[in-house]
């Protein structure tokens, strides 16, 4: 049976969309759950069907706009594939989690954030799947419009102005990307057929002008969707005024694409462009580790840090991708998935912990462990993965980033290891303050008052929220003691993608022994 597979993984959410945007309102939840389920349950059917290794796989190709050289094609490879099982993992995880985060009349409908979400979703796909470059920039900017009514629609006081700068930011990141798709079309067009063809692409004999043109507006657009230093001021207003649940799918897998792109195109298409501008793109990204650190060091709100540890946690990423080497991309695609994995756990904890003390003002918590004990064991252990401590996933895929950032410079992993400590500086601190030490009076009244509002429902997490967070956190621990399943994708991506931009890693070094006296 030869099933347009890929076609139906990206339409089950869109048309899932489209139904719920329709439906009552007691029926937008369940239905936009199962919707969710029924896209992950296609993405496993494709997992299960991928042989690790074996390029591009579930091929589609259509003719779409013949006389610019535009097809829909679709694939996946390894590095697709992972991208495509977080986002249909993380989806129905972040639909349970804010099954009750719409309820309120300042909060919008329930139906409007099921059907925003299950658009990003369906949209994300198509992104992580396209392999033709035209498609993948229309589907890029598509992405905006659900993630933009997303953090306008819901969340906290302010929530405007921040959509509006994510909007700004993210539109001119498009604009850059529109100029360098149309160079593309114009330097293949001089060299025979018009093609946006991903496998064409990569034939192209560009000249050096060129191609560093076009790998500086490509890396530009990613760099702000990722995000990375200096282009990464909308990423913590954004985490902060949005609803957790929302901050999710930004962070954990809208975010991502920036990341995808740089491997899939600026590695892909520019190698020599990409190997010109690795030393100024590893120096941004140890700025990012750095400075994202030290931003979550200093603040007050619990969403606004844990959205500024991602811009640290991006520059890890970026580090290991322009490595290029075998541990960095490995590393670097694993730490994608890891993050998205830990950082969508800590927003959600957060997230439960402000509703039930009712604000996200740090200096206002204390003394949470006591009341919460549940919530507060797997924030630590959420937070703790943050940080990389060794048995939990992100601590596999830092070690492979760290391995190839040495390799390139022992300066620029001795920096990198900074951004390893001071992680540790921030998730201990909040910890501390949110969950140690006496218990304020008026956090216990805000909580007896939430608990109430739940008619009778426990300070502590219920069932829906567990169901949440627990497949996180054993994702968290079973990928950190065996990663292998996710390496067996990453790791014949990487030897790949170094095969086809014509690098081999380097032969350790070993200094020669000094000769003995007398020899």
């Amino acid at each position: 049976m030869n099933l347009p597979l890929l076609t139906l993984l990206c339409a089950v959410p869109l048309v899932g969309a489209v139904a719920v945007a329709f439906l009552p309102s007691r029926l937008a939840r369940p239905v936009g759950l199962a919707v969710s389920l029924l896209t992950l349950v296609v993405a496993a059917v494709i997992a299960i069907d991928y042989s690790p290794g074996g390029g591009y796989q579930h091929t589609e190709s259509y003719s779409w706009i013949p006389s610019f050289g535009v097809t829909y094609s679709l694939g996946v490879d390894g590095l697709g594939l992972l991208m495509v099982l977080l986002t249909a993992v993380l989806v129905p995880i972040v639909l349970v989690a804010a099954w009750r985060d719409t309820d309120g009349a300042d909060q919008g409908s329930p139906r409007a954030f099921f059907a925003w979400a299950l658009a990003l979703e369906g949209l994300s796909l198509l992104v992580f799947t396209a392999t033709d470059v035209f498609l993948f920039y229309v589907v890029f900017e598509a992405t905006l419009i659900p993630a933009y009514f997303l953090v306008g629609g819901f969340g906290r006081r302010g929530r405007g102005a921040a959509a509006s700068k994510f909007l700004l930011f993210q539109l001119g990141g498009g604009l850059v990307l529109l100029g360098a798709v149309i160079g593309l079309y114009v330097v293949s067009a001089q060299q025979g057929t018009p093609s946006y063809l991903l496998s064409d692409l990569v034939e192209l004999d560009l000249d050096s002008t060129a191609g560093r043109w076009l790998f500086v507006g490509f890396f530009i657009a990613f760099a702000i969707k990722a995000p990375l230093f200096p282009v990464h001021t909308w990423l913590a207003d954004t985490t902060e005024k949005a609803t957790p649940a929302t901050s999710v799918l930004l962070v954990c897998v809208l975010d991502k694409i920036g990341t995808f792109g740089m491997l899939r195109f600026c590695l892909g298409i520019f190698p020599e462009a990409s190997d010109w501008a690795t030393p100024v793109v590893m120096v941004l990204a140890l700025i990012s580790i750095v400075y994202g650190a030290l931003l979550a060091i200093g603040q007050d709100d619990v969403m606004r840090l844990i959205g500024l540890t991602s811009l640290s946690h991006f520059g890890f990423i970026v580090l290991g991708i322009f490595a290029t080497s075998t541990q960095g991309i490995s590393g670097s695609v694993l730490y994608m998935v890891n993050h998205g994995v830990a950082t969508a756990a800590l927003f959600l904890l957060a997230g439960f912990l402000v509703h039930r003390s009712g604000t996200a003002s740090i200096r206002e918590m204390g003394g949470l462990e006591k009341v919460t004990p549940v919530l507060a064991g797997l924030f630590l252990v959420a937070g703790l993965a943050t940080a990389g401590l060794p048995g939990l996933s992100q601590f596999v895929s830092e070690i492979l980033v760290l391995i190839s950032a040495f390799d390139y410079a022992p300066w620029a992993g001795a920096v990198a290891v900074s951004g390893i400590v001071l992680a540790a500086i921030y998730v201990l601190w909040l910890y501390q303050r949110v969950m140690t030490g006496p218990t304020p009076e008026h956090l216990v009244a805000t909580m007896e008052t939430t608990r109430a509002a739940r008619k009778g429902g426990r300070h502590d997490l219920g069932a829906r929220e567990l169901g949440a967070v627990v497949p996180l956190m054993v994702a968290l621990v079973a990928f950190g003691f065996y990663p292998q399943p996710l390496l067996d994708l990453a790791n014949p991506y990487a030897e790949q993608l170094q095969q086809q931009i014509g690098i081999t890693d380097q032969d350790p070094y070993v200094p020669a022994a000094a000769p003995e006296e007398g020899e």
